[in-house]
């Protein structure tokens, strides 16, 4: 180690070595790695065949497996730690790793089931992933912060350290889920990209010159190369939305109080006027399914004083599953606002065809497309960006300097005018008649429709651009103002960027200073493309539903979306 090594710089080198010391040899990756696509067959070149055979197979076909007794939790969960432990050595996508503990639960599990005859839950021996914010017993949780090593956020001598756990990881453990590593996060999770001080920068597995997005993009990577069936991250401005559809997955952002956020560690923790959310990661659309049913079933209400009294609704999937049966040669049950852009950066090639893509599949099942004013996104955006900021970036700048660390070129820290308690109140008005007005015009829709109802949901781009140029990420617009409506969206997987066919497209006018972003096929491709389908505020249940609608459809008209769950 060079003797002119700052004191930051060795903490953070010894943390990130630390990680890797807890693989076991006989798992070590040969390097360097190459610039190219190291998900499928690549990753699958470290793996038995046993090992592929489970790590290929979506949460629901594991759980299939291992509440039946058929499949083991132990052999599961060996099976993705190792392939866990490669695809951090491919990625750099992992914060922390514990896989005896892992395999201890594991055993725990196996034991109970044959002593009982019965699994200890719906998610009995599945292993679950979680982002670096939260908090599991004897683990430590640094968020990316060199300052927070050694601490509980940032607390030396905390007696919370190694001892509180996260409400989430209290109810998986319930459920007999098997949590196994902790993904990575960018310096301050305010950014589209994944970066930090203490492993450096997570890539795209797609396409290793590219981002794996953030501030989720662990979570995204890891789920990307199988080395976890499913997960969870958080979003307060696309967080678990844009790395879903940068590393090709499944991703919901639930509407505040449906998930349990309490124990969870965060930055700029106590500002409310856009709240961050807990949703599932998965490589299906039915494992999200599963994760989000099976957490309410533990009644996070009683537990977390911000979760909502709102259990699984069958009524509402079972309504939406006959509007979507019905719709069937009965003329156009279903309807879609389209939101082709956000009236601030255009869609490239590659985004722009997955939207056309899209909407002809919806066109040939029968529903009806409404064209739809991105002109109320911008009001949205600019909201979340005060809102974000309103403390001049006081709080992530002190975590920050509680080491003395560099900050990232990804690091989004804003600073300007602070906010006074009158301004924050103006700016929370602001939000609520924004809400209002965006309430009425989706009402208005009612209009246009042959139903007679409202649309169902909007499609629109999750990110201007597939997984972006690392360094480049600029405008987080298509997923933000989401936030600030506290809407449901779901993100499923529609296509790639292919350099032969999503050749560059000079554009006839920029719709902003932003909208001049850099779009080159040769370094895209490969990339995955993903869209969001957008509901109402708390329509979970009828998102999840008409997004596993979409996705099986676009499978069948050779895209990516839909997996098919192995029994």
């Amino acid at each position: 180690m060079d003797l002119d090594t700052s004191t930051w710089e060795k903490t953070a080198q010894a943390k990130g070595q630390a990680i890797l010391k807890a693989i076991p040899l006989e798992w070590r990756v040969p390097q360097p790695i190459p610039p190219v696509d190291v998900t499928g067959a690549y990753i699958q070149g470290f793996l038995n065949a046993r090992e592929i055979e489970i790590t290929e197979a979506d949460a629901v076909a594991i759980t299939t497996q291992t509440t039946s007794g058929k499949w083991s939790a132990v052999e599961v969960t060996e099976a993705f730690c190792h392939r866990a432990a490669i695809a951090h050595q491919l990625v750099n996508c992992l914060h922390e790793i514990f896989f005896e503990d892992a395999l201890r639960v594991a055993k725990e599990l196996d034991e109970n089931f044959a002593a009982t005859g019965k699994p200890t839950g719906p998610l009995h021996g599945l292993p679950v992933s979680l982002k670096d914010q939260f908090h599991v017993k004897g683990v430590e949780t640094t968020m990316g912060y060199v300052g927070w090593i050694g601490t509980f956020e940032g607390n030396k001598d905390d007696p919370r350290a190694g001892v509180v756990e996260s409400e989430l990881v209290r109810e998986l453990r319930n459920l007999g889920a098997v949590l196994f590593c902790k993904t990575s996060v960018p310096l301050t999770l305010m950014t589209g990209e994944t970066a930090n001080n203490i492993i450096g920068y997570t890539w795209n597995p797609n396409n290793r010159r590219l981002s794996s997005g953030g501030s989720s993009g662990g979570e995204g990577a890891l789920l990307a190369l199988r080395g976890s069936p499913a997960g969870f991250g958080s979003d307060i401005g696309g967080s678990i939305r844009i790395p879903a559809a940068f590393n090709g997955v499944f991703g919901l952002r639930p509407s505040t109080g449906r998930m349990p956020y309490e124990g969870v560690a965060n930055s700029i923790d106590g500002q409310n006027t856009v709240l961050s959310v807990v949703g599932p990661m998965a490589t299906s659309i039915g494992s999200l399914k599963l994760l989000f049913k099976a957490v309410l079933s533990q009644e996070p209400w009683l537990y977390d004083p911000l979760a909502l009294p709102l259990p699984w609704r069958d009524d509402l999937e079972m309504e939406t599953q006959k509007l979507i049966k019905e719709s069937s040669g009965r003329g156009p049950l279903l309807s879609f606002g389209i939101m082709r852009h956000d009236g601030v950066v255009q869609p490239h090639p590659p985004v722009k065809e997955a939207m056309v893509f899209v909407t002809h599949i919806l066109k040939e099942l029968g529903h009806q497309m409404i064209e739809w004013d991105p002109q109320l996104c911008k009001e949205g955006q600019e909201i979340a960006e005060r809102a974000y900021n309103m403390d001049s970036g006081e709080d992530l700048l002190s975590h920050i300097s509680l080491s003395g660390e560099a900050q990232i070129p990804q690091c989004l820290v804003e600073t300007g005018k602070h906010l006074n308690a009158r301004e924050v109140a103006a700016l929370n008005v602001q939000k609520r008649q924004y809400q209002k007005k965006y309430m009425d015009h989706w009402n208005s829709t009612s209009k246009k429709t042959a139903t007679g109802r409202p649309v169902d949901a909007i499609v629109c781009p999750t990110a201007p651009h597939a997984a972006v140029i690392p360094g480049k990420f600029r405008h987080t617009g298509y997923t933000s103002f989401v936030n600030v409506l506290d809407y449901t969206s779901v993100v499923t997987p529609i296509s790639r960027v292919d350099k032969g066919i999503h050749r560059f497209e000079p554009l006839p006018q920029f719709l902003s200073e932003v909208d001049q972003m850099v779009y080159d096929a040769e370094i895209y491709h490969g990339a995955p493309v993903g869209i969001q389908l957008i509901g109402r505020r708390l329509e979970e249940e009828k998102v999840l539903a008409l997004a596993e609608y979409i996705s099986k459809n676009i499978a069948d008209f050779g895209g990516e979306g839909y997996v098919q769950p192995r029994a």
